[in-house]
């Protein structure tokens, strides 16, 4: 047959892929698969060996071009080269032009948003701490002495525990390329951990919770995020929990707040007792949202984040590490109980309540753990 644009549209999908090819057309032709999609080829023999090579899809890849693509390929032949391998290796050059920035790209968008609530931080850590330092590379050339040296200038900035969550994102990420045929080996294999890590042991005592309570009054925060971080202190749940929550969860006549399992460390849904202060401090929360949806509204008609709870803390508190240079907080000291951060309020509420001779079993159904000896081990 004699390839026109009339007779390509007339090709209908059969139950199975078929090839029609064009008269005297020196290999080119047309595979018509089953679900109606339409491809050129061009069918050339290597050293005695069939080859099929695709041109394009038509019609996004016209009749004109195709036999354009198809006599250049031709050439290739006539000249010694195989078009084919040619052309993949021409594709894979450009897939590893992309360098690192495209690997992440891609990461990001089909496996992270996807699959991880916390996918922001991803973007962050890549963003920050592997971007820069690797923008010039492609993909395919990063080694384990790469990711080793990577590694080793984040410990010596004093963030070796970020080192080791750096490598747990990179191993994902190299993973999530292989899988996808982009690259062929993992760079992370069998790179240990950078630091060591232990356990965070700040624990408030009575004293300093109330320091951190009444210094909220006087604190530069917004009203909403003051309300966010006492609702912390009150129930122990995680930060992004509170910072996330929505009113339709709360039954604040009965005094429960269920949280759905999409929005669970564990993705199980997760009921707590709300204390008659907790109640109160929702019921001013629900007067300050202005009928949002969201407890705590942002001014982008989102929720806060936990990066603001964060952030309020940080402004107002001494909020550096004894081993790290003294920070001198915007807003002045108005807390006065050293340095802590807000997830140390859910491990000392744990511990206050292990204190008060609650079983573990009950500590870890209030703090939501799947394991009791997660809340033994790291909480109290």
């Amino acid at each position: 047959m004699k390839f026109t644009d009339t007779s390509i549209k007339a090709l209908k999908a059969k139950s199975e892929r078929y090839e029609r090819w064009e008269d005297n057309g020196r290999g080119f032709g047309l595979r018509v698969g089953s679900t109606g999609r339409k491809t050129f080829l061009f069918m050339y023999r290597v050293n005695g060996v069939s080859r099929r090579m695709s041109i394009g899809t038509y019609p996004a890849v016209t009749l004109s071009e195709a036999r354009k693509a198809h006599a250049a390929a031709r050439l290739e032949l006539d000249r010694g080269t195989d078009p084919g391998r040619k052309l993949v290796e021409k594709k894979k050059g450009e897939r590893d032009a992309s360098a690192v920035k495209g690997l992440i790209d891609e990461y990001i968008e089909l496996y992270a948003k996807p699959k991880k609530r916390s996918w922001h931080g991803d973007l962050r850590m890549l963003n920050k701490d592997v971007l820069p330092r690797w923008k010039n590379l492609k993909a395919s050339d990063i080694t384990k002495r790469d990711v080793v040296k990577l590694l080793d200038r984040i410990v010596a900035r004093g963030s070796g525990v970020m080192a080791n969550r750096v490598l747990r994102l990179l191993r994902t990420m190299f993973t999530f390329a292989v899988s996808r045929g982009i690259l062929d080996s993992n760079p992370c294999v069998n790179v240990a951990d950078p630091s060591e890590e232990t356990p965070r042991e700040r624990i408030l005592n009575v004293d300093e919770i109330k320091k951190i309570w009444f210094g909220m009054g006087e604190a530069k925060m917004s009203e909403g995020t003051r309300q966010a971080l006492k609702l912390l202190l009150l129930t122990g749940q995680r930060n992004g929990e509170i910072a996330g929550a929505e009113w339709k969860e709360f039954d604040l006549s009965r005094k429960w707040w269920t949280i759905p399992g999409a929005r669970t460390k564990n993705k199980k849904d997760h009921r707590v007792f709300l204390t008659q202060m907790a109640t109160e401090i929702l019921k001013e929360a629900k007067k300050l949202a202005g009928g949002s949806n969201w407890v705590f509204p942002s001014t982008k008609d989102q929720h806060i984040t936990t990066r603001s709870i964060s952030r309020a803390v940080r402004n107002n508190s001494e909020t550096r590490p004894k081993n790290q240079p003294k920070h001198t907080p915007p807003y002045g000291d108005f807390f006065n109980v050293g340095y802590f951060v807000p997830h140390d309020i859910r491990r000392t509420v744990a511990t206050i309540m292990a204190e008060s001779g609650v079983d573990e079993f009950h500590i870890s159904k209030v703090l939501n753990h799947t394991s009791q000896g997660i809340t033994g081990k790291v909480y109290n």
